[in-house]
């Protein structure tokens, strides 16, 4: 951006130059205008001088001195009598030969009858005077005066350098003091706006270099100490907006503010953490447009219609995860009752409420699972006593059923004290660098011929080797029961497919099946413990419905995560993101 100073001083040039070359133009032309005139009456009066002369002498006594006057007036001479025939010619001038001189003249003639008045035209950068010449009365002929415009042209560059020497001085003189003023009272003008602007910016460490004690002095010292005042009220400021930012940000509980209009300003750390946001999405949004939950979204209109108080708890899905929300809402009024909008806070209440669940649950659960087993070994134990133990081929079946039973039972408190340490705080994995390919092709090998026998296809696709940091066993693990799972609940005929996919910061293991699927409002419960999706097919086929639950733990104590994707009578695909570089404890 261009200094005030400048503008001025180039408008003020601008205008005088502007005016100064209209001066000149005006002048130039008034010099020249005259210096024409003045020639051709000259050359006029020099012509009917020459026509009074041969009028009283006749041309051959006076032709030495038509010669003579030829050459003192640096002027052509030419006579002719009335039948335009040349009688006398004193030579060349400027570039003209004689003949185009005598067609010239001629043409002229033509064009004007001359009986008394002269003719005074301009041809070919040479002016012609003709004027008629008489003897006793009569017309004889014509005296015609031809003068090159080179002296004309000369006068008229002397007239402009004149001219352009003198008003440039008197431009550059004005300039000189133009620049002398505007250093005397713009330059501190100059400094207090540069100052303003970096006051309108924040720096209110700015300050204009002091001066005179004069109208600008004034200025500069009003300035200043506004930028001191600026300056305290900002640091002020400052510290309490910090004091502030800091309490919001790391306050543990989710907090968001929306404004009289219903648009978001505000969301802290813990309510982008619990709900896996980026602020983008949220910021300066319509609530209505942002909040993916329709509870949240009829909370604050609630708010909105009532102007009171609310206080609710919401159970909301977010990803895979179901959690319970306390969340109070309030309006914001302000002095003279106006209305600023709302304030919503979050307390997560997740883990109360699965500890809560968890003692109410675990029991009956536990018992439910055991029931079956207990009930099942206790039944054919009581037929056995009763007698059916003689009959060798019954009692065989019998035990064979006590074994089963008791193998499940067996499998159920594995799982729960797999379960139970894997949730301790002392948990720790094993780790090492595994070939992720080179163990989930042992893993195929182990399932391949239980897909046979279901007569369902099984195929892994997986490069020569992917390399990663964890615990085999673990990792082990979490895939035996996924592929379990996946036979499990995949009919004859279908597919089950495992897939490596190996991408810029993490590694994906896809386990695909094409079984009965899972219904989408059950997903976020299925790593619950002891949930099932298909509950008396899932009992039957042996499972204990931990299974899940230990996978999930299993993967994000590698730092990872997992993701479903399930169509109703279409299949399942679970997908396990293990990061390629992670700090490990």
């Amino acid at each position: 951006m261009t200094s005030f100073r400048s503008r001025l001083l180039f408008g003020l040039v601008t205008l005088i130059v502007t005016v100064l070359i209209c001066l000149g133009i005006l002048l130039g032309q008034l010099f020249k205008d005259f210096y024409v005139e003045t020639m051709n009456i000259r050359m006029e009066k020099e012509a009917k001088a020459i026509a009074i002369l041969l009028k009283n002498e006749s041309l051959d006594r006076i032709r030495q001195d038509l010669q003579e006057m030829s050459e003192a007036l640096s002027s052509r001479i030419t006579i002719l009598d009335n039948h335009e025939k040349t009688l006398f010619d004193t030579g060349h001038v400027a570039h003209i030969s004689d003949e185009d001189h005598e067609q010239i003249i001629r043409n002229i003639l033509r064009r004007n009858q001359l009986n008394q008045f002269s003719v005074i035209e301009k041809t070919d950068d040479v002016y012609y005077y003709i004027v008629p010449f008489t003897k006793n009365g009569k017309n004889t002929g014509y005296v015609i005066l031809s003068s090159p415009t080179n002296s004309l042209k000369k006068v008229t560059q002397q007239i402009w350098g004149v001219l352009i020497s003198s008003l440039g001085t008197a431009l550059i003189v004005i300039i000189l003091l133009g620049l002398k003023i505007a250093d005397q009272y713009m330059k501190p003008i100059e400094a207090a706006t540069k100052v303003a602007f970096e006051l309108a910016k924040g720096n209110y460490k700015a300050r204009v270099p002091h001066v005179k004690n004069n109208e600008t002095g004034m200025l500069v010292h009003s300035i200043n100490r506004l930028a001191r005042n600026l300056q305290e009220i900002s640091k002020a400021r400052e510290m309490e907006t910090d004091r502030l930012h800091t309490l919001i940000e790391n306050v543990g509980i989710g907090l968001i503010l929306i404004d009289s209009r219903g648009y978001i300003n505000l969301i802290n750390r813990a309510f982008k953490e619990s709900f896996h946001i980026h602020p983008v999405d949220y910021l300066y949004q319509p609530y209505t447009e942002a909040f993916a939950h329709k509870e949240i979204v009829q909370l604050v209109n609630e708010i909105f219609m009532k102007e009171t108080k609310i206080r609710k708890q919401l159970l909301l899905t977010i990803g895979i995860d179901r959690k319970h929300f306390e969340v109070y809402g309030a309006p914001i009024i302000g002095t003279n009752d106006e209305w600023k909008g709302i304030v919503l806070v979050f307390h997560d209440i997740t883990e109360l409420k699965k500890l809560e669940q968890m003692r109410k649950d675990f029991v009956a659960n536990v018992s439910h699972e055991l029931k079956t087993p207990i009930t099942s070994i206790k039944g054919f134990a009581e037929t056995l006593l009763d007698g059916a133990m003689k009959d060798e081929q019954t009692l065989e079946y019998f035990l064979s059923i006590i074994w089963k039973e008791s193998e499940r039972l067996q499998t159920l408190v594995q799982d729960l004290l797999d379960l139970s340490k894997i949730e301790q705080q002392g948990f720790r994995l094993h780790l090492e660098t595994v070939d992720l390919a080179d163990l989930l092709r042992e893993i195929a090998v182990m399932f391949q011929q239980k897909a046979e026998e279901k007569g369902i296809d099984f195929y892994l696709h997986a490069p020569k080797s992917v390399y990663m940091e964890g615990d085999a066993n673990r990792i082990k693990q979490i895939f035996i029961n996924l592929i379990t799972n996946a036979l499990t609940y995949t009919p004859k005929g279908g597919k089950v497919e495992l897939m490596i996919e190996e991408k810029e910061k993490e590694i994906l293991v896809h386990v695909k099946d094409t079984g009965i699927g899972i219904d989408e409002q059950e997903i976020p419960r299925i790593f619950e413990r002891f949930y099932r999706v298909d509950k008396a097919r899932g009992r039957n086929s042996g499972g204990t419905g931990l299974g899940l639950a230990i996978v999930k733990h299993l993967v994000e104590a590698h730092h990872g995560h997992i993701t479903v994707k399930s169509t109703v009578g279409k299949g399942t695909t679970f997908t396990v993101h293990f990061p390629k570089q992670m700090q490990f404890d």
